[in-house]
């Protein structure tokens, strides 16, 4: 990974697109300071702090904190994501758009286009409930239809000049631009959440105790990380074997494949799903100022990842089991639209494939489907682990923090693929190279 990164820099090519990138990337973290004018900012940041606690906390991990200080990119790549995910669901539920997405480059470019599309209407959606939610709570100077209106504008016009953005790096940088993105916005608030973690465990305590809470912080991010890319890289190969057929008086095939099926083959989507279900009854809570005394009240502190694994209130890490739990359901049930063993399966039989030993069409199937039961358990299992171990540590030891364990995950995720995407390319710098010789 170090040698690439060095060689980087030694070609003309992934040098000026490296530049590139990190241009755009300034770009965004400046438009990450400039304020939305009319809004009373200090109270908002403080309205995030105190009073939502962590509702915003991923969303606001992954617009690098422009959406607590409501910058003028405070929406940022969250609703190109978002509409990324929608559109993935849609694909499997409507037919037309599966085809589309086998119809190659030309299927692609629709798509893409449909997505744009679904991130105006999610942007414009996402700043009228802003706008409309700091209006009734005081927060916006003057509350009128010209401000309300000006405030969705300035917001959403904010996300689409970030999709853009994204896409520009995607074809003059390096790497997915929106992912890019979103590593840069995770990784730029990391700095102050580790002065923070050192500020209370380290400053200020004895040689030997500072000592020892700075090597349990090291130890737990390097725990975390190591499993993450552990999780990242595993896969189960399905061996494959494909019978030889008679061309003319040759024969040809009989060579021998796998399929790999990733064990994190869902990657972060459970987490953010299971994280967003857990998180919108407290968003409409606070959006519709709602009564949180009583048996509502009790529900919100139950749901809020402030208050898991707090010795003091055992009983409301309830929630946290609810919250593992639906990562686990939502790991099959994402897996289980983006893979299907039937139809792959029925390709393999078509195409003379078939795995040793079990016999081809729907007992490969179900021999596949078992296989793949297996891999997502063990990989909601890692996710689990992964998202437990920040909980854990915010709750008992109130080591609070932006990243969690999807944040990392993300970071590690998007440095793999960067990683692996520069590589790519210097391998076909190096065929152009021998073909032109």
């Amino acid at each position: 990974m170090l040698e690439t990164l060095r060689n980087i820099w030694k070609v003309k090519d992934l040098r000026n697109r490296m530049a590139y990138t990190i241009g755009v990337l300034l770009v965004v973290l400046v438009g990450c300071q400039l304020p939305v004018p009319g809004l009373d900012h200090v109270a908002i940041s403080d309205y995030f702090k105190n009073s939502l606690g962590d509702s915003f906390s991923l969303m606001n991990s992954f617009t690098g904190g422009s959406f607590e200080n409501m910058s003028i990119l405070a929406l940022n790549v969250t609703p190109y994501i978002t509409a990324s995910i929608i559109m993935q669901l849609l694909t499997i539920a409507i037919p037309a758009l599966e085809e589309m997405h086998r119809d190659g480059e030309e299927g692609r470019k629709k798509m893409n286009t449909i997505t744009r599309y679904i991130t105006v209407a999610l942007g414009i959606l996402e700043g009228l409930g802003t706008s409309i939610g700091f209006g009734r709570g005081g927060y916006m100077y003057e509350y009128n239809a010209f401000n309300v209106a000006l405030m969705v504008m300035i917001l959403t016009c904010g996300g689409v000049f970030v999709m853009w953005l994204g896409e520009c790096i995607t074809e003059k940088g390096i790497g997915n631009g929106i992912s890019i993105i979103l590593l840069i916005n995770i990784v730029s608030r990391m700095p102050g959440d580790f002065y923070g973690l050192y500020q209370k465990f380290v400053q200020g305590k004895s040689i030997g105790g500072a000592v020892i809470a700075a090597v349990v912080i090291v130890a737990v991010v390097v725990v975390t990380v190591v499993l993450v890319c552990l999780f990242n890289q595993a896969e189960r190969r399905i061996p494959v074997q494909y019978a030889k057929k008679m061309a003319g008086r040759k024969m040809i095939g009989g060579q021998s494949t796998y399929i790999p099926i990733k064990v994190s083959t869902a990657n972060v989507i459970p987490i953010i799903f299971a994280a967003s279900l857990m998180e919108f009854p407290s968003i409409l809570s606070n959006f519709f100022s709602a009564d949180d005394s009583g048996t509502w009240g009790k529900v919100l502190r139950v749901l809020s990842q402030s208050n898991w694994c707090d010795p003091n209130h055992p009983v409301r890490s309830i929630g946290l089991i609810v919250y593992l739990v639906l990562i686990v359901l939502f790991a099959f049930f994402y897996t289980s639209i983006m893979f299907n063993p039937i139809e792959v399966a029925n390709n393999m039989k078509k195409s003379g494939g078939f795995v040793p030993g079990i016999r081809p069409g729907k007992p490969t199937a179900e021999y596949m489907n078992t296989i793949l039961n297996y891999v997502i358990f063990i990989g909601a299992i890692g996710l689990c682990i992964v998202a437990i171990i920040p909980i854990f540590f915010s709750g008992v030891f109130k080591a609070n923090v932006s990243f969690g364990g999807t944040s990392i995950i993300i970071v590690v995720g998007v440095i793999l693929e960067t990683i692996k995407q520069i590589e790519s390319r210097m391998l076909v710098r190096h065929y152009k190279g021998f073909l032109n010789d």
